[in-house]
């Protein structure tokens, strides 16, 4: 599957996600995902979006092992963070703190890092497609 497509599909299941716990927090009168729900949509919903905007106008090959990890660090960074956001600020499953913690950072990071490969990215192929 290309990368945009596979960004694309995730980003419109991150853009249902934040809809959907926005409509929850509304018809709930609670605001305690907000956010959660900011972070889906900007980190989930917004930034893979943008990528796969990127994968689709620019030649990036469909070898790249540096698109490769761009990708899939932005999926699981994404993922990681508003999970280990969840579980660190709400802790629905009464989780251990430090484990809470540590998946929050580890999240956090793998997303840092995929927004870093993107730097890289942007200057290895900034060439449009024709």
């Amino acid at each position: 599957m290309p990368w945009n497509v596979l960004l694309l599909r995730m980003s419109a299941i991150y853009g249902f996600i934040g809809a959907f716990l926005g409509s929850h927090m509304a018809g709930a009168g609670s605001y305690a995902f907000k956010p959660i729900h900011a972070h889906i949509l900007v980190v989930g919903w917004l930034s893979l979006f943008a990528y796969s905007s990127y994968y689709r106008s620019y030649q990036v090959p469909k070898t790249s092992k540096l698109a490769f990890a761009h990708v899939w660090t932005a999926i699981i960074g994404s993922l990681g963070l508003t999970l280990g956001m969840w579980f660190y600020n709400l802790n629905p499953f009464n989780l251990p703190a430090s484990f809470t913690m540590v998946f929050y950072i580890a999240g956090g990071s793998t997303l840092l890092l995929s927004f870093f490969l993107f730097v890289f990215m942007t200057f290895k192929y900034s060439e449009s497609k024709k």
